[in-house]
């Protein structure tokens, strides 16, 4: 059978680019960026070894998680309840860890078959949903819901971003003559839903006093637009300015139509995020801080004020194949221009999987080939002559997010620092 393979237009250009730029070589050439594991990654690497994980694998430092709650508890100081964000650490042994070393039962929800997991594996929670779901998933959850040990009319609280949701949800709790706590979403900024307007906040609370198998459990205002401002729009202190500002405004609104029945205290008024809930302070209009990326700090939360947290979540996947050299397809004349050009693409590594929203994390100086491409079966890393890595080791990612990441590997293995000491199973997506 005739191949018809013939190079991409991408191939090409970088094939002619590649010729040029080898002309000016000495001028661009990089310095050699690779090495080996250091000492923490070797332990890490013998402790999956010993626990016969080859294969990619989700690897929680359950002593790191254990330093991160610390802080965000030394950060809180009692001023503020904490609540847990379940998309962020989808694993109920994982909730259960940190609720034991946080001591909080709230739980912040955004998926209904995770509701009726946590409401069935975890009856003594305090659930919030931390998105507006269709009507007719809240339907479903009390279709579905069976464990009489969690009381929804007590523990649970459904988000409703516009009036006509908040039609949409009396009319189910008439229909299914059941009690439900609502708690309103406030746009403080992030532009993404909720209520924009404190008037109409007001309007919504009356409407929820108005009908009898209703009642008002709060606001949730999601800020993470702050600690992404730039400086000429005022930075985040301007942006979180402008949030609270708002979120007082609803409470004066609340406070408005409850009168004497008025108790903040009494409310459940969500705020925060792993970027910001270090910006809070005692006299916010809030009275919980949501938090959960910033327990395990993937990537994308590498912010000024997430700085005392570590990364204790990484991706470890086995070498299949190792290659002296770096060949693409069609364009294999041209694998000495490589490292030629960057020591750093001498060698190509092939691991088990890949194309996850994670980057090279160690050995150091591994990177993708953009011109090979991407595979989520057996991808391309290249590096220098000096990466210590033999088919059978381990490459370890750092994830850019845990949510959804963390349900992509199957059990969580957690490591001790010396040991894979159990693992853990994450959500399932159907229910």
């Amino acid at each position: 059978m005739a191949n018809n393979w013939r190079p991409s237009r991408r191939q090409v250009l970088w094939a002619g680019g590649l010729g040029a730029l080898a002309l000016g070589a000495g001028a661009l050439r990089r310095g050699d960026q690779g090495g080996a594991h250091n000492g923490y990654f070797l332990s890490l690497q013998q402790a999956l070894k010993e626990a016969g994980l080859y294969r990619p694998t989700l690897v929680l430092d359950s002593e790191r998680l254990h330093q991160n709650t610390g802080r965000l508890l030394s950060h809180l100081n009692n001023h503020f309840h904490y609540r847990i964000v379940g998309k962020s650490l989808p694993s109920v042994p994982l909730i259960n860890t940190v609720r034991a070393q946080t001591g909080s039962r709230r739980v912040m929800v955004f998926h209904q078959p995770f509701l009726n997991l946590l409401a069935d594996k975890m009856p003594d929670a305090d659930l919030l949903l931390g998105k507006p779901m269709p009507v007719n998933a809240a339907k479903r959850f009390y279709a579905y819901h069976t464990n009489r040990a969690f009381n929804p009319v007590t523990q649970l609280q459904w988000l409703i971003d516009s009036p006509q949701r908040l039609q949409q949800y009396g009319e189910l709790a008439a229909a299914l003559n059941q009690t439900m706590r609502i708690n309103l979403e406030l746009d403080v900024g992030l532009h993404r839903g909720g209520f924009t307007d404190a008037g109409e906040v007001g309007l919504a609370i009356q409407s929820i006093r108005q009908h009898p198998q209703l009642e008002f459990a709060g606001f949730m205002g999601y800020e993470a637009h702050v600690s992404k401002m730039p400086g000429i729009v005022g930075g985040p202190e301007k942006a979180m300015q402008n949030a609270m500002e708002f979120y007082e405004a609803c409470l004066s609104a609340a406070k408005g139509v409850l009168k004497d029945s008025f108790r903040p205290e009494q409310l459940t008024l969500n705020a925060g995020g792993s970027s910001t809930y270090q910006m809070y302070a005692p006299g916010a209009p809030c009275n919980e801080l949501a938090v959960g990326s910033g327990l395990v700090k993937p990537s994308d939360f590498d912010v000024p004020y997430l700085a005392d947290h570590i990364p204790a979540a990484f991706i470890a996947t086995p070498v299949l194949k190792t290659l002296d050299s770096v060949q693409v397809p069609g364009l294999e004349n041209l694998a000495g221009a490589w490292p030629v050009l960057d020591p750093n693409k001498s060698r190509s590594f092939f691991t088990y999987g890949g194309y996850w929203k994670a980057s090279p994390e160690s050995p150091p100086g591994l990177t993708t080939n953009s011109v090979y491409g991407r595979s989520t079966n057996q991808e391309m890393l290249n590096g220098s002559d000096s990466v210590q890595l033999a088919v059978d080791d381990f490459v370890f990612l750092r994830p850019s997010q845990s949510e959804h990441v963390f349900l992509q590997f199957g059990d969580i293995a957690v490591f001790d620092g010396h040991h894979i000491t159990q693992q853990w199973p994450v959500f399932q997506q159907g229910a």
